[in-house]
């Protein structure tokens, strides 16, 4: 396990999250099916895994449990399409690619099993940081995405509510207007000019 793994499996990450967001949810049906053909697919390669002998047959076994694994999460992911299963997909694959690379080190032996043992590690840490770093920055995407719209929500009520404010002030100020100019009247004519005032500026 190098540095290229390392980085492949950080690309593979990102493409997991690109691709599970576009993923449709599937019917409940199609999911039940997909369990289905995990299991056989499963069986019949730890049914493989039995021509093979010592560490060939873990490094075999190991594959064929991750692949399990990394298909039982992506079905997940497709069954219900959410930023946590795409996370778990990603968390599967660096957990299988881990397992098989460990197994690998045992063909190994003294300082070069530790550094491939150590490497395999690496990698799972690396691939695992960036799957919860991309989980993250999602949900910090989306808190930004909430705060923000919430933010232009209270901008909105604040300018509608003061152009309420502005527009009572300036029918206040009509209406002060139009009762001065009722003052040129006295009794019945005075009250009625008042009264048709109050009622064309809303005043109680």
């Amino acid at each position: 396990m190098n540095k290229l793994n390392i980085t492949v499996i950080a690309a593979a990450i990102a493409l997991a999250f690109s691709a599970g967001a576009m993923a449709a949810s599937m019917s409940k049906d199609d999911y039940k099916a997909g369990k289905a053909s995990i299991a056989t697919e499963y069986k019949s390669a730890k049914a493989g895994c039995d021509s093979f002998s010592a560490n060939a047959k873990d490094v075999c076994m190991a594959e064929a449990k991750g692949k399990e694994n990394v298909a039982k999460a992506e079905l997940e992911g497709s069954y219900k399409p959410t930023k946590k299963t795409r996370y778990n997909v990603s968390i599967a694959k660096a957990q299988a690619d881990y397992s098989v690379a460990r197994e690998k080190c045992d063909d190994k032996a003294g300082n070069d099993k530790d550094v491939c043992i150590k490497e395999a590690k690496a990698a799972q840490i690396a691939a695992n940081a960036d799957a919860k770093a991309l989980l993250k920055t999602t949900d910090a995407n989306q808190v930004a995405r909430d705060k923000t719209a919430a933010a232009r929500m209270t901008a909105s009520e604040k300018r509608a509510a003061a152009r309420q404010d502005a527009a009572t002030d300036k029918r206040n100020a009509e209406y002060a207007v139009a009762k001065a100019k009722c003052d040129t009247f006295a009794d019945d004519a005075k009250a009625a000019c008042v009264k048709e005032a109050k009622v064309r500026f809303g005043q109680s």
